[in-house]
């Protein structure tokens, strides 16, 4: 598949904002059952304004990929069947929730309203922290499903591909969560960087088993198959035309297969191994710089993840459209 760099930038926005929000209303539960120390509501109103960046950024970058953006909100009319039209409408709610958790965090919304179990202080902020919660893992779901129902590209028809959408974005987010909360000098980095070296050996755990699993693939398609003749020995020279067509630029990135492997090596190096070193040694005593550096890292991983993500699917309809003229 073409890796469209609008679709890169929209799902690793999306997925670090849900990540610093899950990380934000993580450290609010936790203070609320008086795990943690009640941080400053001026924590949970910035770190909220800037997740909505990363969401709104997202947002603004999908409508480069849409060959007619004016009717983009038409995405919602299948809403019953396309896992796409769910995520259309589950994306501005989930704003609009972490926009609520944020203006009752700078109203000071913080009064108990009740307990439970007799330890679980519950207030209002925390109420809408749970509804933009279950918001956040429906669109960590529904962004998964768009690529996982797609049942003829095995590469993605697999329960890791929506596993590896939540914990990279979560570990992302929270990383991102640790440098801002050192950064502001609120004493949590702690706590949020050992989440986050959590988050991101788990996903490496899973995209590697991805990885593992795609290697091994026996595609039910063939060239064979893909033109309808059974002979054995089938050269293609040519697609039947002079130049190149949507098919061949959509459906294909173009990229020699050395390419791809080296890209499979840089994510993996830069989305895991060495965020999950920078956040160690961030939190030994390396100061904010260090969990910064861990975040810029690790984005810039997950770039590389995400373009090795479109291009190691094998569309059927490349064993047509093989050469050009």
């Amino acid at each position: 598949m073409h890796p469209a760099f609008s679709v890169l930038v929209l799902t690793t926005l999306i997925g670090a904002g849900q990540g610093l929000f899950l990380a934000l209303f993580t450290v609010d539960v936790y203070a609320a059952l008086s795990l943690l120390p009640h941080p400053q509501d001026g924590f949970y109103t910035g770190g909220n304004a800037l997740a909505l960046v990363l969401l709104g950024l997202g947002l603004v970058s999908s409508f480069f990929h849409l060959g007619h953006p004016e009717r983009g909100w038409r995405a919602i009319a299948r809403w019953r069947t396309s896992w796409l039209s769910r995520e259309v409408i589950v994306l501005p709610a989930f704003m609009a929730a972490v926009f609520a958790y944020g203006a009752g965090h700078y109203l000071g919304l913080t009064a108990p309203l009740f307990l439970v179990g007799g330890v679980l202080s519950v207030d209002l902020t925390l109420l809408i922290g749970a509804l933009a919660m279950a918001l956040c893992f429906l669109l960590f779901l529904c962004t998964g499903m768009i690529y996982a129902c797609i049942k003829f590209l095995q590469e993605w028809a697999t329960p890791l591909t929506p596993i590896n959408f939540l914990l990279l974005g979560s570990a992302s987010g929270f990383t991102l969560a640790a440098a801002y909360a050192a950064a502001t000098g609120t004493p949590l980095a702690g706590f949020l960087g050992g989440w986050a070296i959590v988050l991101t050996l788990l996903g490496l755990a899973t995209r590697g088993a991805s990885l593992l699993r795609n290697a091994r693939l026996k595609h039910r398609s063939s060239l064979q198959s893909a033109i309808g003749i059974k002979h054995p020995r089938i050269t293609q020279k040519a697609q039947g035309a002079m130049g190149g067509s949507f098919n061949t630029r959509e459906f294909f990135h173009g990229s020699p297969a050395q390419r791809v492997e080296q890209t499979q090596w840089a994510f993996i190096v830069l989305a895991f191994l060495v965020p999950a070193a920078l956040l160690g040694a961030g939190l030994a005593g390396g100061g904010s710089l260090l969990l910064a550096a861990a975040f810029g890292v690790q984005y810039l991983g997950l770039m590389f993840e995400r373009w090795h993500f479109f291009a190691q699917a094998r569309h059927p309809q490349n064993l047509y459209y093989q050469a050009v003229s």
